[in-house]
């Protein structure tokens, strides 16, 4: 076998070749290395050994190739350049094809719903400060209430040297909203507005989990504000959503941004507590949906708004889960799963 031919011949290959590495599977290796199972046993090692010097000869040749390459100047992409005024606009799919996400189509049936009701809707942010998840709300550093937000944090930091974060709640935007709005309180006017948007959270994922999903905060601020307030609001949008008269109920809780905070259930809408094989309620004929209460005065405060003077009620509703309840939807990853067996039911 002559090992020196086959040696110029792989690297003449390797030293022109944009994929180097591609050599070492060349097909002349892998024939010195059949070859070996015909040798007798006491040749063999001694020929494996020259098939591995041969190898690692090729790897020195394909090295200084790839450095080559590495150095290979390349004029720079103006990422910012517009279309080539010549060439023929893309022809784009008929929009007749396509269908709204559900989740879009429900988002927008919400806002109407609270629109109507008195509410403006803002957006969120996916990338926001410490300040606005935490402090704002409540959770001054250390808050022991902070472990219960298992969220995602980037490397990059705001000036106060923390961590930036993915939402994992809309109130992130309560403070600001707050702000923006606080002038309707001197003109006798309340503050109420709704913040529908994507939040993020570390979930093990399951039918009922995931790590990205939608979120309704809604907060409103008025003189003489009171939980009968919230109770009848929160009612009056379900039986608006849900097309039927509910009945509802809270059960105490504890969330730091508000005092009383309040667990909210209402009846379930399809077997009304009727069916103890309901997949629904399991049974239960109560479903528990969101979280609420009224403004603690601290958060109320950090937005310049006396607490004295003025009270509200503050609520957050995951969207997705008032979405798979009002279709039957078994499995909350349907959403982002961009199957279009399910989207096309839409």
């Amino acid at each position: 076998m002559d090992f020196e031919k086959v040696l110029q011949v792989l690297s003449a290959r390797a030293a022109q070749s944009n994929h180097p590495q591609e050599v070492l599977r060349a097909p002349e290796i892998k024939t010195l290395y059949d070859h070996i199972k015909t040798l007798p046993n006491d040749e063999r090692g001694a020929f494996g050994k020259r098939v591995n010097e041969l190898k690692k000869s090729l790897e020195v040749v394909i090295e200084v190739r790839r450095q080559e390459l590495d150095k290979v100047d390349l004029p720079p992409i103006d990422v910012t350049a517009p279309m080539d005024i010549n060439a023929p606009q893309p022809e784009l799919l008929p929009s007749e094809q396509g269908t709204i996400h559900p989740l879009s189509a429900e988002i927008e049936r919400i806002s109407d719903i609270f629109n109507r009701m008195g509410f403006v809707t803002e957006e969120s942010r996916e990338i926001d400060d410490q300040f606005h998840m935490f402090e704002s709300l409540n959770f001054p550093k250390g808050h022991p209430a902070r472990d219960d937000y298992d969220t995602f944090m980037t490397e990059e930091t705001d000036a106060n040297g923390d961590r930036l974060i993915a939402p994992a709640h809309t109130s992130t935007m309560q403070n600001r909203v707050l702000k923006k709005y606080r002038g309707n309180l001197a003109n006798g006017e309340a503050i109420a507005a709704i913040v529908p948007d994507r939040v993020f959270r570390n979930e093990d994922l399951d039918a009922r989990h995931e790590h990205t999903f939608y979120q309704v905060e809604g907060v409103y601020v008025a003189k003489g504000v009171n939980v009968g307030n919230l109770i009848a609001t929160l009612q009056e949008f379900l039986q608006e959503y849900y097309g039927k008269k509910l009945d509802v109920r809270v059960n105490p809780f504890y969330f730091p941004f508000t005092e009383p905070s309040f667990e909210f259930a209402l009846s379930c809408p399809f077997c009304e507590g009727k069916n103890p094989d309901c997949k629904v309620c399991s049974g239960e004929g109560w479903i528990e949906l969101l979280g609420c209460g009224m403004i603690h005065p601290n958060v109320l405060q950090a937005a310049d708004i006396d607490p004295n003077e003025y009270t509200g009620f503050a609520f957050g509703c995951g969207i997705d889960r008032l979405v798979m309840m009002k279709y039957g939807i078994e499995d909350v990853r349907h959403f982002e799963s961009g199957k279009l067996d399910f989207l096309e039911q839409f």
